[in-house]
């Protein structure tokens, strides 16, 4: 049997890159990680000693060099990105765009194995219907700095892929959920349970999502397979979710871990508030301005859903965790450490 081959995983302190380092760690002689503070590295290095974490910024050469370094042949989850920067837009570009083509580079150098890059659902905005599914065949519609971000980092990859360079695979994750999700998951959760977080509309707004189990197994699909180089392929849970049947969903799963879940009093806003919150964002962030309350808000007015088909079809990918379940395992995981739900 021939040996699963050394793996080097960007945006290991991230949400993703924590649940995917925890699952290939006791099957790899070598995952190198790359992490962007020291103190995440010792956090990694617990699940298992093959972890080797190199720390420092995806968009600095001498510390990606280090971490291509005797990688030849790796399979490379590129999963560094920013998603919600600290009040301004340019990290999208300099780290989504920038990172990228570094990370693509240094592969390439290294002549690395598969590249598996995590890409997004903002690159294709939002569906037109709520009937309407994202599929492989859609045009891209970014939605602002961060859709655009993602889209020209697609690119680089999948023109890479396309001249012979790179033997990559795109894919394109929604909403994720699940075990080590930052604070935000925690806020979010909170809010549902107390009956505060804001509903839009008739909630019937249809949301693909994807539990970070499911996601680490898409991840290994795409290492594994044999078709679909060069192509990118939307992944989530099995199917859509009505926005009202998350919050439903999360108050059961709050309730199946014993805590108590209030009655709703959060407040009802017209769609025509998400699509105010749309044009402010948009203003703001043409003036360099990044403010995350405002663009979450926008988001909630719009169905975001795709089909999973392709994936089955040419990846295998099964997911297995359905948004009760997963959500339990969310809340167990923040209650472990102390978060206030």
């Amino acid at each position: 049997m021939t040996a699963a081959p050394p793996v080097v995983v960007t945006g290991a302190g991230g949400w993703l890159g924590r649940n995917l380092v925890r699952a290939l760690a006791p099957e790899r002689d070598i995952v190198r990680v790359l992490v962007e503070r020291p103190d995440e590295a010792p956090l990694l290095e617990l699940a298992g000693p093959s972890v080797e974490p190199v720390v420092g910024d995806v968009r600095d050469p001498v510390v990606v060099d280090r971490l291509f370094e005797d990688m030849g042949g790796a399979t490379v989850f590129h999963a560094a990105g920013v998603i919600h920067p600290a009040g301004r837009t340019r990290p999208f570009f300099d780290v989504n765009v920038g990172g990228t083509q570094l990370v693509v580079d240094r592969a390439q150098r290294a002549a690395a194995g598969r590249f598996v890059h995590i890409s997004s659902n903002s690159p294709f905005g939002a569906n037109a219907r709520p009937s309407d599914r994202f599929t492989e065949e859609s045009d891209p519609n970014p939605y602002l700095g961060y859709g655009r971000s993602k889209a020209e980092a697609e690119s680089i990859v999948v023109r890479s892929a396309e001249r012979g360079d790179l033997d990559a695979i795109v894919l394109r994750p929604p909403w994720f959920y699940g075990p080590w999700g930052p604070d935000r998951q925690a806020q979010f959760l909170r809010a549902v349970r107390t009956g505060r977080f804001p509903l839009v509309g008739n909630g019937r707004q249809q949301r693909s999502m994807i539990h970070s189990r499911n996601l680490v197994e898409a991840c290994r699909c795409a290492e594994a397979a044999t078709e679909g180089g060069g192509r990118a392929y939307w992944v989530a849970d099995a199917e859509p979710y009505e926005l009202r049947s998350i919050f439903d969903g999360i108050r059961a799963a709050m309730e199946a871990e014993g805590l108590p879940v209030s009655r709703w009093r959060g407040p009802r806003l017209p769609r025509l508030g998400a699509r105010v919150a749309v044009h402010g964002d948009r203003v703001l962030q043409a003036l360099d301005r990044y403010v995350q309350p405002l663009h979450v808000l926008g988001e909630l007015g719009d169905t975001i859903a795709c089909d999973i088909a392709a994936a089955r079809r040419d990846l295998g990918y099964r997911p297995r965790v359905g948004l009760v379940e997963g959500m339990r395992e969310s809340i167990r995981w923040h209650r472990d450490r102390g978060d206030a739900l």
